[in-house]
């Protein structure tokens, strides 16, 4: 495990049932598994790479009717690795298929050299994306 590397991350949602519908096949294209190991019910989707090394998310009933803004404090996006240009380019086809809002088609950003990326929207207006970053590869 990678001292320090994020665990978990978990997402408020006004909607469960309506975000269990979109994240269980949009996890299931970033490789993510539905796993019952969270406590109190909260559903909950976990990667790993076999070892020691995994990450999970989860999702919790909102308790207000506050509507999410990432220019606001707090989650501004989450971003996922791609293999690839073509695994971003694959998975946009896929996300488009299943009928997700998608903010910017994939293309190549500036953000470091190679930076390429597809952005797209939960039933919430939180801000996802998947990105391949050649300087995280080996």
């Amino acid at each position: 495990m990678i001292r320090g590397f994020v665990n978990h991350i978990d997402l408020t949602v006004a909607d469960v049932d309506l975000s269990i519908d979109f994240y269980d096949p949009v996890l299931a294209l970033l490789g993510y598994c539905r796993t019952n190991d969270y406590e109190g019910g909260a559903p909950c989707w976990a990667i790993t790479d076999g070892e020691r090394n995994g990450f999970s998310i989860a999702l919790h009933q909102a308790r207000s009717d506050r509507k999410h803004d990432r220019t606001s404090v707090g989650l501004h996006h989450l971003a996922f690795h791609a293999d690839s240009r073509e695994d971003v380019d694959q998975t946009y086809a896929a996300l488009r298929a299943l009928g997700v809002e998608i903010l910017d088609r994939p293309a190549e950003y500036d953000y470091t050299p190679g930076y390429y990326a597809v952005f797209w929207s939960d039933p919430d207006g939180i801000k996802l994306e998947l990105v391949y970053e050649p300087r995280f590869v080996s």
